[in-house]
């Protein structure tokens, strides 16, 4: 069955990099170890006060700032010569807790363009994709990129329009699809992301 035309750019990683350098693989390790560990302790860990406790768990990196709904977390991974922050949100089903959504804003290792990254549960209907609202509207679809053993992976490039609507927009909802016919939608808080997303390094 042909898919609905996406509005929102996905791009995998694997097919437009000919040569992997071994900073931008820290990097993108660096991030998925992040995702990973944001899904295995769940959505509590992520609205967990900014302590010394919380800090010292090395694989979810040091809460450096926290902007409204997100949280900017940053860490050194080992042999990398710069820290690596992203901006994160892990989101619940409002009528399923056992569905929860891992979202991360990052920039691509050479600076030149951001990336959102969604780590959805295992177990959703990949052809479907993952489905974004921002104030009722329809943005598109991205598709899933890849799965890991905690979850499901879908990546798009952050075009300007897609910046200013998240900028901009009061909420957001993500969508996934358990079944064709089943939607499961996924309130995103977009409170205090302009100035997360300013504050990236």
């Amino acid at each position: 069955m042909r898919q609905p035309k996406a509005r929102i750019l996905c791009t995998q990683l694997q097919d437009n990099q000919t040569a992997v350098t071994k900073s931008d693989m820290r990097y993108r390790l660096f991030f998925l170890a992040l995702a990973s560990f944001f899904l295995c302790n769940g959505a509590a860990f992520a609205q967990a006060p900014n302590t010394g406790a919380a800090q010292s768990q090395g694989a979810g990196g040091a809460v450096r700032a926290k902007h409204g709904d997100w949280e900017l977390r940053c860490e050194t991974p080992p042999g990398a010569q710069h820290e690596q922050c992203a901006l994160l949100q892990s989101v619940t089903a409002e009528d399923r807790p056992n569905v929860n959504l891992v979202v991360i804003i990052l920039k691509t290792a050479d600076g030149k363009n951001r990336l959102l990254r969604v780590i959805a549960p295992l177990g959703v209907l990949l052809p479907s994709g993952l489905g974004l609202k921002i104030d009722n509207a329809d943005v598109g679809r991205a598709g899933f990129v890849r799965c890991l053993p905690t979850g499901c992976i879908a990546e798009v490039v952050m075009e300007d329009k897609l910046i200013e609507a998240l900028k901009n927009g009061h909420n957001a909802t993500f969508i996934i699809f358990q079944t064709p016919e089943e939607g499961i939608g996924i309130p995103l808080g977009l409170n205090g992301f302009a100035e997360g997303f300013a504050a990236l390094p």
